[in-house]
């Protein structure tokens, strides 16, 4: 069989790494969902200049309604006590360890910490702090938590070691009913020197946020907790002012928790001091659910519905991630490399390599900037947001983008230069699908969607400042408006379900902790996936507070800026960005209506003064735009239309042309998933289910989605007029930039798009499963039929074994063969000259088939087949085992999670030598009495096969029983074959491969896949 090869991760690292709402680490109430009867999202502001209004389950679609609410306990009251176990997200920021790299003596990736400061206008009694935090520690589970387990799965089932199968000992909360230790425990106090400053205070802060924001060591002290501590930094106490630092593993924490945490903390200190005693407490807390849980619903994660729970609308954001890697966004400043190649760099990752050579990623630090937006200038600049029609955090996202044009050039300004630029911009997860935590404790629901803005000239920035242009201020908006206009779409299509539904997929299937850190150690990326990242928390005053016993069962009352004597002045936060995320980061927050910014990138990447820079640069543009009402219109990010149909019409004409593909083939359709139904009944394991259907889906997919590549590249090379560095007509490029414009300008156009593309899919693959799409290579159907009866299951090796057979010698069957004729849709009939070199290990126990192909063939692409990457041939390897067990002849295949015997079925014999010189194999995979997969191999020891010989073998397949199995002449496909004299292929094209290193990689994959399968 050929081709057994591991990519499922692919897509979502040519995206950037993970997916949209887990790539952040913070959390951002900023962003809201406003429901209305169109159930689109408002981009109207409120008066902290985010999207605000309160969504309802209602005005989300379908795939929402269908979310469930959490469970109590039996008695029907909270559960506060217990063990959980951690959701992905939280498995990120923990992290979940990789159990290879341990077992090789590395150390243990570093926590993702999450660190805030508010500084407050007096210093409290450490008398009151510590009981006001042990009161907070009893209200609030994950405060008192510590982990158990270890994460490791049962086996880890790919060649590098990182697709994952079982987990017998998952990380888990384990959260006592009454806490282990006291605020002794997590309460530190620095005082500052006698006498000391304002500014002596601000150092000593800033110097512990310097330092916490860094600290990865949280993991170690994970198995004992606490996750958290909280630093006091006084001067003389009293009326002084002090700063509170608080410092967690990000795991159980986010910003809106934290701001409910500190908030009631300072409400009992200002109770205690004036009451001796807590007042109205705090009510005890639920051990809170994981953030998949809250969008998902209970039970809604991957290991609870599979893949029941992928919709159309899932596959598309997944296509949609993997088309961003391909934009080219800028992750790097010209003067710290260029980041290489996205495609590249996904390849070398998932094959366990960090792409271009690793560095030494622990010595990059967090640099830090603090500014304020003074009260009158934030409302101003919200002022100037709502006459834009955009939120605070739409500007914030432009601002970000047009600052980072500035110093991307590394200070060497290239004239005309133009880039995309991709934004991380948080979300809090809790706004979203079935919306069931409400942030009443302490806990992660952190997420994010991805901005593609651009491309932008370099010093774009410096434009939009300038007073004596007034196209910046257009340029700014319209920036803003785009922005906007992105996540209206992310939210309406239900974007942050997919996005939570994708990644929580990928964090169960696979070691995605060891991705994030290959490309921590990535030369060629340094850790970035992104241009810049935003998060806005929000109005501090705007977020309810914890919930007190007075509150009943009401409405919690608002958060304070002042608790008695204690007025909070401002509160700066941020996550580390110095292993990996996003090369230019601010996180803010409005306090008493001044907003609070914090300016926290990697160093050495981003200097100290260029980020003192950067902050100036960021603030200034602000302001500019601060000063002023709105631009001229909307015109450059408005949608166009066709204004002579009716709207929707392109993309109903498109489904129905798919309803008509799907209805053609609905017997095939019908067929296959009633055996669906059958092998899930039968198979005891549901792994062995789900490992066979997925083993089905990969092959299924990769077919339809070849067709496009070969007719774009027969387009490519057909266009007329003339050549582009000689290599692409001119034609083809023009042609290429209509298209791209008509799918920009209308939104019409683009839905259209993707539903012809989805309905052209499931049309194709109709087609392989009713036999219309090629019976050598792509005949899908469970069970099918032969001759109009139905073939069910697989035969055992004596129905098929022929006499040749007799004293059957493994050694003398290594060796080169020419494959001539295949009926095995895990091959494409697109490829030639396809060969097989079959070796057993030294122990005889195992065997490698290096596996060699072109592509395309010159009958499938007649323009192009010379132009492609493998015209000169690529070699993957299978791998399989020899069974003791097992007689002469059955060869063990495994790949993707199942496994599978090769029967060698029959052999010819060279009369003189006795050498094989003939062969013909049978691969068969049954699951529940349903035959999944079949594949048959002729092959021969020479190149060229006669017609008479062909015929031969066809005779002697149909004496073994295999033509209700596709051994027919009309059921197999036939190899193409180059001939042996011709010259190797040289052309532009294949100078071109050569010169970006493309041969390079092909080794590289070659060499990989070949040293981890021995």
């Amino acid at each position: 069989m050929a081709s057994l090869r591991r990519a499922a991760l692919l897509p979502l690292l040519l995206a950037g790494g993970a997916t949209d709402a887990f790539t952040s680490p913070k959390s951002n109430p900023g962003v809201r969902v406003r429901a209305s009867s169109s159930s689109s999202l408002a981009a109207a502001a409120d008066e902290g200049g985010v999207f605000f209004a309160d969504a309802v389950v209602a005005a989300v679609p379908e795939e929402t309604a269908a979310l469930q609410s959490p469970p109590k306990n039996a008695a029907g009251g909270k559960v506060v006590s217990g063990r959980r176990a951690l959701g992905s997200q939280e498995l990120l920021m923990l992290p979940r360890q990789y159990g290879p790299k341990l077992d090789e003596g590395e150390p243990p990736f570093p926590s993702m910490s999450h660190v805030s400061v508010t500084t407050l206008s007096a210093t409290p009694s450490v008398r009151a702090l510590r009981t006001a935090i042990e009161a907070a520690m009893d209200a609030h589970p994950l405060l008192r938590c510590r982990v158990e387990g270890t994460g490791e799965p049962d086996e880890r089932i790919d060649l590098f070691q990182m697709v994952r199968r079982g987990e017998p000992d998952p990380c888990a909360f384990a959260v006592p009913e009454r806490r282990t230790f006291a605020s002794e425990d997590v309460l530190r106090v620095v005082d500052v020197a006698e006498g000391g400053s304002a500014s002596s205070l601000e150092e000593s802060w800033r110097a512990n946020f310097a330092r916490d924001i860094d600290d990865g060591s949280w993991y170690g002290r994970s198995r004992e907790g606490p996750l958290w501590k909280l630093t006091l930094h006084r001067s003389r106490g009293g009326d002084e002012p002090c700063a509170l630092m608080f410092s967690s593993n990000h795991a159980i924490s986010d910003q809106g928790s934290v701001n409910v945490l500190m908030d009631q903390i300072l409400a009992d200190v200002a109770s205690i001091e004036q009451n001796q005693k807590i007042s109205n407490m705090a009510v005890p807390q639920e051990v809170p659910m994981a953030m998949e849980d809250s969008v998902l619903g209970m039970h809604g994660r991957w290991s609870d519905v599979q893949t029941a729970g992928i919709s159309p609308g899932t596959v598309k954001y997944v296509a949609d991630k993997a088309a961003e890697g391909f934009r080219g966004p800028v992750i790097l400043p010209d003067d710290a490399g260029d980041g290489g190649s996205s495609v590249v760099g996904a390849v070398s990752t998932i094959m366990g390599q960090s792409a271009g050579g690793e560095e030494d990623g622990s010595e990059r630090r967090t640099v830090l900037q603090f500014r304020d937006l003074s009260e009158g200038t934030t409302s101003a600049l919200l002022g100037s947001c709502r006459a834009n029609g955009v939120s605070i955090t739409n500007a914030l996202t432009a601002a970000v983008a047009l600052t980072a044009a500035d110093f991307i050039d590394g200070g060497d300004a290239k004239g005309g230069r133009e880039r995309n630029y991709k934004v991380l911009q948080s979300l809090d997860m809790r706004r979203f699908g079935a919306r069931l935590d409400e942030c009443e404790t302490v806990a992660c629901m952190a997420g994010s969607n991805d901005l593609m803005l651009g491309p932008l000239p370099d010093r774009s920035g410096e434009y939009a400042r300038s007073s004596s242009s007034p196209g910046g201020r257009k340029l700014f908006w319209d920036l803003a408006r785009e922005g906007r206009d992105q996540t209206n779409r992310f939210v309406e299509s239900d974007g942050p379900i997919h996005a939570a539904r994708v990644f929580d997929f990928a964090m169960t299937i696979s070691d995605m902790n060891n991705l994030v850190d290959l490309t921590a150690r990535s030369k060629d990326s340094k850790g970035r996936a992104y241009s810049a990242g935003v998060s806005n928390n929000g109005v501090y005053e705007r977020q309810k507070a914890a919930r007190r016993e007075d509150d009943g069962g009401g409405d919690r009352g608002n958060i304070q800026t002042k608790h008695g004597k204690y007025e909070v002045q401002d509160i700066y936060f941020g996550t580390p960005h110095s292993r990996s995320g996003c090369l230019y980061q601010v996180s803010t927050m409005t306090v008493g209506g001044s907003m609070k910014l914090t300016f926290h990138p990697a160093s050495p990447i981003v200097s100290e003064e260029t980020n003192s820079k950067f902050a100036d640069a960021f603030v200034d543009l602000l302001e500019k735009m601060a000063d002023g009402e709105g631009d001229d219109g909307e015109s450059a990010t408005s949608e166009g239309s066709f204004s002579n149909l009716p709207e929707g019409s392109l993309s109903l004409a498109a489904a129905a042309l798919g309803v008509v593909g799907v209805a053609v083939h609905a017997g095939a359709w019908s067929e296959f998933f009633s055996n669906l139904a059958t092998m899930k009944e039968n198979v005891q394991n549901p792994q062995d289910f789900w490992d066979a259907f997925n083993f089905w889906v990969f092959f299924a997919v990769g077919h339809p989605l070849l067709q496009p590549i070969l007719w774009i590249s027969d387009v490519l090379h057909g266009s007329p007029g003339p050549m582009v560095f000689d290599l692409v007509p001119a034609t083809f490029l023009m042609a290429n930039i209509l298209f791209i414009g008509a799918t920009a300008w209308s939104k019409e156009f683009r839905g259209a798009l993707n539903v012809a593309a989805l309905s052209a899919f499931l049309t194709y693959v109709g087609a392989g499963l009713d036999g219309q799409a090629g019976l050598g290579d792509f005949n899908l159907q469970l069970n099918d039929s032969y001759q109009g009866q139905v073939v069910k299951g697989c035969p055992a090796y004596e129905e098929v074994r022929q006499p040749s057979m007799d004293g059957f010698d493994l050694e003398k069957y290594q060796g080169k063969w020419y494959e001539q004729k295949f009926h095995d849709w895990t091959q494409f009939k697109e490829v030639y000259d396809t060969t097989l070199d079959i070796k057993l290990t030294a122990d005889g126990k195992g065997w490698i088939d290096d596996f060699g192909v072109r592509g395309p063939a010159p009958d499938s692409a007649k323009l192009s087949w010379d132009k492609s990457p493998v015209a000169n041939g690529a070699h993957y390897f299978l791998f399989g085992r020899v069974d003791e067990n097992d007689p002469p002849g059955i060869l063990r295949e495994k790949g993707f999670g199942v496994e599978f015997p090769n029967y060698i079925v029959d052999v010819k014999k060279d009369p003189e030598t006795g050498e094989y010189t003939e062969a013909i194999q049978f691969q068969c995979l049954e699951r529940g009495g349903v035959r999944v997969f079949e594949g048959i191999n002729f092959m021969s020891r020479k190149p060229v096969m006669s017609d008479e010989e062909l015929t031969a073998m066809h005779q002697r397949a149909k004496a073994a029983g295999m033509n209700p199995f596709g051994a027919g002449e009309d059921q197999m496909h036939t190899v193409a074959r180059r001939g042996a004299d011709e010259p190797k292929i040289d052309n532009n094209w294949q100078q071109m491969w050569h010169a970006i290193g493309f041969d390079r990689l092909l080794e590289l994959l070659t060499e990989s896949i070949e040293d981890g399968g021995r």
